[in-house]
């Protein structure tokens, strides 16, 4: 029955929402269904707008997605009211059970205990605020004590930032020192600090692209491919990102338009499924491709 359906789809929907307990055998036995049908049930949550993103070994719908969106507008504080309140209920804090709740109430609702303290979170938030100034009114900043892995230093980073990327967690700068443009991590700045100077280097700004495969480059190309049932549910667990490249051209196939700063992450994808892909565009990856494969065809394997 329709109605028995819907109940299995709601008590799936529920389950995976945040879900960080159950593993794909787990949830086909609490829901009553098979691995087959879990997996027509998440891509009709993916045609339905639910963002299904595969965290081995579970599955869960992330709260950002588009639907969750127009009920959060709604009746939910954004994570920035959300802090504030839990700033203000700290303060007034006497010890009684309501504020208590209240504080573990945002914090669930939030995810404000992922990062401990809140501290840290509300300086990242400061910190982009004075940036995303700074970019408005084109001004030099110091990154004060930024910590760089690489160098394995922490010191004063003096930039032009003109450009935030990766969901606001990182910026991308001119920096005066190198004279290069950079892109740094919000998580690794201490402290900024807006100066009262004007941009002197905006002809050399250069943005930079990272695709899916997390490669990075100042320019893109595009690549599409066409792809079966089993290299698009690949794509779309393991790079989450795809989806909004992705569409359905028949009962079993999908095309993929996707841009690319390199042919190393979407080369091993496509050599790893060559089965069940196509590309239909760009004559210089299929060139890559055909190198690649020739090279793997020479390698000599010894006991």
């Amino acid at each position: 029955m329709r109605h028995d359906k819907l109940e299995r789809e709601l008590q799936l929907l529920l389950l995976l929402i945040e879900n960080y307990r159950y593993t794909v055998p787990e949830i086909c036995e609490k829901i009553g269904i098979s691995r087959r049908n879990l997996y027509y049930y998440l891509e009709f949550f993916r045609d339905a707008g639910f963002i299904v993103e595969n965290h081995r070994p579970y599955y869960l719908i992330r709260k950002d997605s588009p639907w969750f969106k127009k009920i959060d507008a709604a009746v939910h504080f954004t994570e920035d009211e959300a802090i504030l309140m839990r700033r203000l209920l700290e303060k007034v804090d006497d010890g009684s059970q309501q504020i208590a709740h209240l504080l573990r109430k945002l914090d669930k609702l939030y995810d404000l205990d992922i990062i401990n303290p809140v501290e840290i979170r509300e300086r990242q938030a400061a910190n982009a605020s004075v940036i995303y100034e700074a970019i408005k009114q084109k001004r030099v900043v110091v990154l004060k004590n930024y910590a760089s892995p690489h160098s394995d230093t922490v010191s004063d980073r003096r930039v032009e930032p003109f450009l935030f990327m990766n969901g606001n967690q990182d910026v991308r700068c001119y920096e005066y020192a190198s004279k290069m443009n950079k892109t740094f991590k919000l998580s690794r700045i201490q402290e900024v600090e807006m100066l009262d100077l004007s941009w002197s280097n905006e002809s050399k700004h250069i943005n930079i692209h990272t695709d899916i495969f997390m490669f990075s480059a100042e320019e893109e190309q595009i690549v599409k491919l066409r792809m079966g049932r089993l290299s698009t549910y690949i794509l779309r667990e393991e790079y989450p990102k795809s989806e909004r490249y992705i569409e359905q051209e028949d009962e079993s196939h999908w095309l993929c338009e996707l841009p690319v700063c390199s042919f190393l992450g979407i080369g091993r994808f496509v050599i790893g499924l060559m089965e069940d892909i196509e590309v239909l565009e760009n004559e210089a990856f299929r060139q890559y491709l055909k190198e690649r494969v020739k090279r793997m065809s020479e390698v000599k394997f010894e006991k």
